[in-house]
């Protein structure tokens, strides 16, 4: 049997009471998994182009892919999502559960414009890669110089 730590017990109550007051509790308060502050920022993600395309690499462990919403337009992408809550067993002591679950959504914009009919996913490892086309007059022209 584990012993009662009242000490302990009113430190992580007013750390619970600090994280509701700067929005970050979403246990008691409902919505998103995530404060304000890092919702902007989740999924983390490395963008980088080559003539041809832009690659997007997201990071979402913990989250299923069929459970992700990918959508493109223009110049941006917008990942959403959920993450599902953690699934306690009968007669199991929790003694931290700090993974958060709910909704998630972030659109990042692009570098430049995207053709949305040349986009792929994949996710393999918790990381999501995505290609997007570029759109014909994103791309760069070689312009020939003549000799006069």
């Amino acid at each position: 049997m584990a012993s009662w730590d009242v000490l302990r017990e009113l430190d992580n109550l007013r750390r619970e009471i600090d994280q509701a007051f700067r929005g970050g509790y979403s246990r008691s308060l409902g919505g998103s998994f995530l404060t304000p502050a890092t919702a902007r920022r989740f999924p983390l993600v490395n963008i980088s182009e080559d003539d041809g395309n832009v690659y997007l690499e997201a990071l979402i462990p913990g989250v299923d892919p069929a459970a992700i919403d990918l959508t493109a337009m223009r110049n941006t992408i917008t990942i959403g999502g959920e993450r599902k809550p953690f699934a306690e067993q009968k007669g199991q002591i929790v003694h931290r559960a700090e993974l958060g679950s709910g909704t998630f959504s972030r659109t990042v914009e692009l570098p430049v414009d995207i053709d949305p009919n040349k986009v792929s996913a994949q996710s393999r490892d918790g990381i999501m890669l995505v290609t997007l086309g570029k759109a014909e007059h994103a791309k760069p022209k070689k312009i020939e110089i003549k000799l006069s």
